[in-house]
């Protein structure tokens, strides 16, 4: 799969690429972006960031402040855009929070978006390969996984069904129990033709069936997140990791005064970027 560079920005010292590139999964042309940091190492750490409703590859990279942490620690940084463009389904694009920029990052088995809404072969499989081949100083072995809201339930959920893959995960105000609030009852039940097929996308109900060794994951949340309790039920996925003896393997910073906004990611941002640094071995 070739790429096409339509820009080249430099950025604390390194570079961020915005990248476009014809996806068979998606089948559609998509746009990324990828922070190459300044370093010497012949083969870089990889961090991947998903972001939340409504976002496109960019908004994390004007606004989330992360490029001066990354270069600091020299981890690259991909960041995936939210959903396929443009395939014009039938009420594809009139809500904001299902179709375009609300993939939630898994495979739909409904009609018509099991076409193409194939976000969880994108982010897992296709794009990976393709960057790893095309840029390889890019470290395929040494990976961590963080997203913000719709984002934090991609990393968490795409952490917990891919064991090994992610050497750590964490989250920005994460939907941590789709399965229970309005955001993912409405996207489950679009996307996924069972209800049955729920669980196996939800953070929570994957934490309670995993069965694998000590993990460490970390979260954050704003008090003044006008989601927290509706949407967010971040205390579903804490209880769940009580109940199994493993709350030493969540960490979860409830941040007083912060909302859901940018200015909350921003804040928080070195806090997440130091925790996949610890994992991926660059601190």
């Amino acid at each position: 799969m070739a790429f096409t560079t339509t820009a080249t920005i430099k950025s604390f010292g390194g570079s961020l690429l915005k990248l476009t590139h014809e996806s068979k999964v998606l089948k559609c042309q998509m746009a990324l972006n990828l922070y190459i940091p300044p370093t010497e190492s012949k083969k870089i750490p990889v961090l991947w960031h998903l972001s939340g409703l409504t976002c496109t590859a960019d908004n994390a990279t004007e606004k989330g402040f992360f490029q001066y942490w990354a270069a600091k620690y020299g981890i690259a940084i991909v960041f995936p855009d939210t959903s396929p463009r443009g395939s014009n389904h039938p009420g594809e694009h009139d809500s904001w929070d299902f179709g375009s920029a609300a993939g939630f990052y898994l495979n739909a088995t409904a009609e018509p978006w099991s076409e193409n809404y194939n976000m969880e072969s994108y982010v897992i499989d296709e794009l990976p390969k393709a960057l790893y081949a095309a840029y390889p100083e890019l470290d395929s072995t040494n990976e961590a996984i963080q997203g913000h809201s719709m984002g934090g339930h991609g990393a968490l959920s795409l952490f917990f069904k891919y064991p090994g893959k992610f050497k750590t995960a964490s989250g920005f105000a994460p939907i941590a129990n789709p399965i229970n609030c309005p955001w993912g009852q409405k996207a489950f039940g679009g996307y996924l033709k069972t209800k049955e097929e729920w669980a196996s996308h939800d953070s929570t109900e994957l934490f309670k069936a995993y069965k694998g060794p000590k993990v460490d994951l970390f979260i954050t949340v704003g008090l003044s997140d006008d989601f927290l309790a509706r949407e967010l039920h971040i205390d579903n996925f804490i209880a769940a990791a009580k109940e199994l003896g493993r709350e030493d393997e969540v960490t979860v910073e409830k941040l007083e005064g912060y909302d859901h906004s940018f200015f909350y990611v921003s804040s928080v941002a070195e806090k997440h970027i130091s925790h996949a640094a610890k994992h991926l071995g660059v601190l």
